[in-house]
């Protein structure tokens, strides 16, 4: 793993953004999947900004959605599509229909599923994963313990990803008690991983992520094995 420490958020949202311009640069018909949650928001703004200075072309990708609540109606404002679509796609001017949805509102969440990892299958792949690190070292919401096997699919979230997502929503009680998922064999196949931690929070799980034993029980450790990844923290995050 290739580690890139800023001097703050706002200098690794740049960097962020840099790191994805350059890969899409590459493949501008890349297949990418995109995190939520408050680390990223900062590099969507920057690819935004680049994009209308003519420096970003996000045209021709093909986007994946990363995670979803399972039990959310479609309007629902806690659904991390709708925060997809404030954080990313409506910045950059991207069309929802460019989005291979995880969509939760369905009788057969497992149908979903398959029919998800075969879309990833025909695009050859992911290109680029932008993913954050969870409180428990969590990709998307690969909660552990879990295998660097696992395909996408419903999991029940633990209880630290419960507490972490309710400082979005306004408490424990408004965070689904479930999920769908890309899963790690996905992530893990991907050409290239961008991993973007911030905050003196996630000091102790990016230890444990980039130098600690490889386990199931810190997901995000699987990415060790991995020939091409970016780690991207600000200087609050790294011991």
């Amino acid at each position: 793993m290739k580690l890139i420490v800023t001097k703050n958020y706002a200098a690794l949202s740049q960097e962020a953004a840099l790191q994805i311009a350059i890969a899409v640069e590459a493949k501008p018909s890349a297949a990418i999947v995109v995190a939520t949650g408050n680390t990223p928001v900062g590099a969507y703004e920057q690819l935004a900004a680049l994009k209308a200075i003519g420096q970003f072309d996000p045209a021709k990708l093909t986007i994946f959605q990363l995670d979803e609540y399972l039990g959310l109606a479609a309007d629902d404002k806690r659904t991390l599509w709708g925060w997809m679509e404030r954080a990313f796609l409506t910045p950059l001017g991207l069309s929802p229909q460019k989005v291979v949805r995880l969509n939760t509102d369905t009788a057969d969440a497992e149908a979903t599923c398959r029919a998800y990892d075969s879309a990833v299958q025909a695009a050859g792949g992911f290109d680029l994963c932008i993913l954050g690190l969870g409180p428990n070292g969590h990709l998307a919401f690969n909660e552990p313990p879990v295998e660097a096997t696992s395909d996408t699919r419903v999991v029940t979230l633990t209880e630290e990803s419960i507490e972490s997502n309710s400082l979005y929503w306004g408490g424990r009680d408004q965070v689904p008690p479930q999920a769908m998922t890309a899963g790690l064999r996905p992530l893990l196949a991907a050409k290239l991983v961008i991993l973007l931690v911030s905050g003196a929070k996630k000091r102790d799980i990016l230890r444990r992520v980039m130098s600690g034993p490889v386990t199931g029980a810190v997901p995000a450790s699987f990415l060790q094995l991995h020939a091409n990844v970016i780690v991207i923290a600000d200087k609050d995050a790294v011991a």
